[in-house]
């Protein structure tokens, strides 16, 4: 990236200038590639709506595949710790006017009607893997958009191991699932012991404690086929997604078992 598109991008804050330069030296340097095989369609970037989240010129919305960072301040919350600074990140990586290569998921568009893509700076940097090795935000895996799941999970790795970004601050550490208040919705890890399997016409359930449960979509169930459940009853994990509430119990949709992992007793 050009010197001068760097500062252009950082110039509205001069607080987070030392910040963004040290994060992304850190990213560049440890970064897997994680590069693009093919491209899809070349757009350009009209502004960062957060962390990972960004409006196209013509007016699309894209989301980036393969990471979630934390929360900008909305009407709801405050803003999760580095919130601003995913953001910032992602400006300094690609600011407004920069020419992106996509590569849409094989589901292109979510719930919300965004765009879903793998993103690559015109140096072939991929947008997704340099925001998770930096601790910028924790990696997500959701059928059937799997593309480079291996590689952005050793991104993740590295976060955590050097304790970076958000693996270093307690705000993110997993929630007890036998104590969660209605501050724990949201994205976030989630740990407990296993005391539970059911199952229903639509989904597998694993029930952690009497009031939270991770549930498995039946469509979903086929990426789980390596995992014995009944045999890990009593077995305590941790599992990542978005925690909600439904008729007064606490729920995980869990789609994929890089979602989920296994502690001894």
């Amino acid at each position: 990236m050009p010197l001068s598109r760097l500062f252009r991008a950082l110039n509205r804050a001069p607080c987070l200038f030392l910040l963004a330069l040290l994060c992304l030296a850190e990213a560049r340097a440890q970064t897997p590639a994680c590069p693009g095989s093919r491209h899809d369609e070349t757009v350009t970037i009209k502004r960062i709506t957060d962390g990972d989240t960004l409006q196209l010129r013509d007016g699309r919305k894209l989301r980036l595949i393969g990471v979630n960072t934390p929360e900008l301040e909305n009407r709801h919350r405050a803003a999760e710790p580095l919130a601003v600074e995913a953001r910032q990140m992602l400006q300094t990586l690609a600011p407004p006017g920069t020419p992106l290569k996509l590569r849409w998921g094989a589901e292109k568009r979510d719930r919300y009607g965004r765009l879903l893509a793998h993103a690559f700076t015109p140096d072939g940097r991929n947008l997704s893997a340099t925001l998770l090795a930096a601790g910028m935000g924790a990696g997500i895996h959701i059928p059937p958009n799997l593309w480079a799941i291996a590689c952005y999970s050793r991104a993740e790795n590295h976060a955590r191991k050097q304790r970076l970004g958000i693996w270093k601050q307690a705000y993110f550490a997993p929630l007890d699932a036998r104590r969660l208040t209605d501050d724990s919705q949201g994205f976030h890890f989630i740990r407990g012991r296993l005391t539970r399997i059911g199952k229903s016409k639509s989904a597998l359930w694993l029930n952690l404690g009497k009031h939270f449960a991770l549930r498995i979509h039946k469509k979903d169930l086929p990426y789980f086929n390596a995992i014995q459940f009944d045999r890990l009853v009593g077995k305590s994990l941790t599992a990542r997604g978005w925690i909600y509430r439904y008729k007064g119990q606490w729920r995980m949709n869990l789609h994929h078992p890089a979602s989920l992992a296994f502690t001894p007793s």
